[in-house]
Formats: structure tokens, C-alpha cells, sequence
């Protein structure tokens, strides 16, 4: 039921929005009621009167429960032989005995009306899921993720733990250890050793540290040394497999290197030497896809842009040599900007984020967008909303954030313009 005051705003919007040149039916699913509505409010005292449903004083079914009925549905659930007993299961105990008050859905709603719905013994209510929390990188040494993963040993049952801390901006592996047992001071010296390294000292704002729930990663001797360093500490939600994606999926290409023993390794220096050729092949060979195929490393020194830059007026020049083998655009060579863990599902994330400005001459962008192409974008998305977003770690910044590292946000479409962009697709697909 919509209140009165509500029906007069929305009648006063649609009015505006009509006066403007706006179609009725485009005005009203703009404001999220249909015409016939509208009609109704406006023929009768709908605006006057408001919904009068809520004053309909209804006649007593001739079928329902006598007062004597529903007292004995209170007396007979709350004898102590069905005191932990739910309805279920104690209409099914009294058919047994040749006994029928009313239907389980019955002793449900009088125990309902009489405050008698309670979960019995230690069962809880459901709790809330708090949202997970979002942090944005925007350069490197804003955010890290860390996070402890099993390397088989040749023994069965035997295993050895690596420690690893990744930079979420750049993706690069800024530190890691691999150790017999999984202990939260192997986790603190990593911690420590990995703040020295990266020169936390001189950063003016410390890295914010994310992981997930492990016992070694939110370990008081953990938390101590994340305090004294300044960094601040972050977890994923209990049972929540991928608020820690961009770490998850660094583990899966780990573990899916060709020279990943099948067999396990014979001993920890057979897996400390492996961990260390696979960070440095990460680091400094892997084009990684999610950052514009450039290593982590690059990226981590801010060389990507110019790279990037190259790449793209090496394409331009190639296509100015033989146009007649771009029908479209070149490849895109913008830089990957901003990187979002965990974006909001509800809200879009202004951010300020350094594009590359790709141009194809001077004071002209590269490739001019197609005007109907954007429309259709901007009507799907929605006026500033994002878009559902998907838990895959190499596109996460492609999800919240466009090629080029700008955030999708749209102008406001008035109705007008969305009425007749929709009479123009019409009439284009009849012809």
C-alpha cells in the first residue's frame, strides 16, 4: 500500500515529468507505479481518502477456531511432554493417539498470536551477514592480501605451509616464506620482513593487510606485530570462500606451473627453492592479463603506463600502414587503474583513479564510441547503479572500473531522451 503523502509526490513528479514533453507511460515506470494505478488514484478519492484498505473491518471466518479451541491447543503444547516438541511433530503424536484439535499450520498460528514462537534449546535466530569490506588500490603499497596454502610433501600426510603477501594494485608477490608447520609467529616474521623490504618506514600511509579467517593470520602474536608496524588488518567473512579471491587465484596459477611437482616434494628445501623460482618467474616474466599483459613487477615500479603507450602508437602506426585491416579499433592498451577487493554490489565506488589518455592525433581521442552503443549501455546499467559483480579475481577491476580505469558511471537520462530512443529501436528493427 502506498501512503497518501506518497501518492502526492508521485502524482506531482509524473505531472512535471509530463509537462516536460514526457510520455505518460515512460513517467510512470520511471516512478515505479503502472498507468492503470495512476488512473485509479486520479477517477476516484484515491487522493483524497488514500488506501482504505487498511480500515476494512473483516467478518470472523465461520470455520475458524472457537475460543475454547485455541486454549486447548495452549494447554496440550505447553504440557511438559511437548515442551521442546514442534508442531510437526506433535500433530503427528496425537493422530497416533487418535487425537485431532487442528492442523499444524493451525497450532502454528496461535502459538504465533500467543508470543509462543521461540527457538528451542541452543538453537539461534539467523544472524545478518555483514557486507564484505571493500578496499580500493589505487597505487602500490595500498592494499595487501596474504594468505597460507598446503604444498604436498612426498610423504603422504606430510606437508609444508607457504606464506605468501600480495600487492593488490600490482599483483606482485612482495613477500613469502615456506615453513613446516603453520604458526602465527612464521606469519608475524613474515609480516615483519615484509614491512622492511617494501620500506614501510617511509610510507606515509601504511598498506592495509587483508587475509581470511585462519587461526596463524588473526593470532594475537599477529595482530601485535601489525600494530606495532602501523598496518592496519582486514578479514574476510566467516564461511565466505571469496572475499580473499586475488590470493585464492594466485595459489591456483601456483599450483598449476608445469614444474609443480605431482609427487610432491622430497623436503622444505626442495619447496623453498621452488616457492622462490616461481616468485621470481611471477614477478618478473608473467605477463599477467588482469594488468594489461606487463609483469607485477613493472607495474609495481610504475613502468606500465609508458609501456602501455608504446604499445598503443606501435598499433597505430601498424594500422596507418594498412587501414584496410582495421575494421574497427586497435587493441586496447589502456592502463588497468584502480583495483577494488571485494566492490559493493549496491552502490558505485567514486574512486580517483590516472587513465591513459590514448589519443590518435592531436586534441582527437583515438577512437570516437558509438552514441547508440553508449545509450544502450547507459539504459541497462541503470542512472549511476552498478552492475551485479562476479567473485573471479582477474576481473575484478574490469567489473567496477572500465578499460581505460574510470569508474561506469552514467549521466542522468531524462525520460524524454529514453522514450524516443526506444521509438527509434522500434522503428529500426521493423524496417
Amino acid at each position: 500500500m502506498t501512503r497518501l503523502e506518497d501518492r502526492h509526490g508521485l502524482v506531482r513528479d509524473i505531472e512535471l515529468a509530463r509537462s516536460a514533453g514526457a510520455r505518460l507511460a515512460c513517467a510512470c515506470e520511471l516512478a515505479g507505479i503502472d498507468p492503470r494505478t495512476l488512473q485509479r488514484w486520479q477517477a476516484g478519492d484515491r487522493l483524497s481518502q488514500g488506501d482504505r484498505r487498511a480500515e476494512i473491518v473483516r467478518a470472523r471466518p465461520s470455520h475458524a477456531l472457537t475460543e475454547a479451541e485455541r486454549a486447548r491447543i495452549i494447554e496440550v503444547v505447553n504440557q511438559p511432554r511437548f515442551a521442546e516438541t514442534p508442531p510437526a511433530r506433535i500433530v503427528a503424536i496425537l493422530a497416533d493417539q487418535g487425537v485431532y484439535i487442528a492442523s499444524e499450520a493451525s497450532f502454528y498460528r496461535v502459538l504465533r498470536a500467543e508470543g509462543q514462537m521461540h527457538r528451542r534449546g541452543r538453537a539461534r535466530s539467523p544472524r545478518p551477514t555483514r557486507p564484505p569490506t571493500t578496499h580500493i588500490a589505487t597505487r602500490p603499497g595500498d592494499v595487501w592480501c596474504w594468505d597460507v596454502t598446503f604444498l604436498p610433501a612426498s610423504v603422504q600426510g606430510q606437508w609444508f605451509y607457504l606464506y605468501l603477501i600480495l600487492d593488490l594494485y600490482s599483483r606482485k608477490i612482495v613477500g613469502f616464506e615456506v615453513h613446516p608447520t603453520d604458526s602465527a609467529d612464521h606469519a608475524a616474521h613474515l609480516a615483519k620482513r615484509t614491512a622492511l623490504s617494501e620500506g614501510l618506514h617511509g610510507m606515509a600511509v601504511k598498506p592495509v593487510l587483508h587475509g581470511d579467517n585462519g587461526a596463524s593470520l588473526k593470532a594475537t602474536t599477529v595482530l601485535a606485530m601489525l600494530y606495532w608496524l602501523g598496518i592496519k588488518p582486514s578479514y574476510s567473512r566467516p564461511r565466505v570462500s571469496d572475499d580473499n579471491a586475488f590470493a585464492e587465484a594466485l595459489f591456483r596459477t601456483a599450483k598449476y606451473r608445469p614444474e609443480f611437482p605431482a609427487k610432491g616434494f622430497a623436503d622444505l628445501d626442495a619447496a623453498r627453492q621452488w616457492a622462490a623460482r616461481f616468485v621470481h618467474w611471477y614477478n618478473h616474466e608473467h605477463r599477467h592479463s588482469a594488468i594489461g599483459y606487463v609483469t607485477p613487477a613493472q607495474r609495481h615500479a610504475e613502468q606500465d603506463r609508458a609501456l602501455l603507450a608504446s604499445r598503443h602508437a606501435l598499433y597505430q602506426q601498424a594500422r596507418q600502414a594498412n587501414p584496410r585491416r582495421w575494421t574497427r579499433q586497435t587493441r586496447n592498451w589502456a592502463s588497468a587503474g584502480a583495483v577494488t577487493l571485494n566492490p559493493e554490489r549496491t552502490a558505485p565506488i567514486q574512486i580517483a583513479v590516472f587513465p591513459i589518455q590514448l589519443s590518435g592525433s592531436i586534441d582527437e581521442p583515438a577512437f570516437s564510441s558509438r552514441p547508440a552503443a553508449a545509450m544502450a549501455t547507459a539504459r541497462s546499467a541503470g542512472d549511476g547503479r552498478s552492475r551485479a559483480t562476479r567473485s573471479h579475481a582477474q576481473s575484478a577491476s574490469a567489473r567496477e572500473h572500465g578499460e581505460d580505469g574510470e569508474h561506469r558511471t552514467f549521466p542522468a537520462v531524462s525520460t524524454v531522451a529514453s522514450c524516443r530512443s526506444s521509438r527509434r529501436t522500434k522503428v529500426t528493427r521493423r524496417s
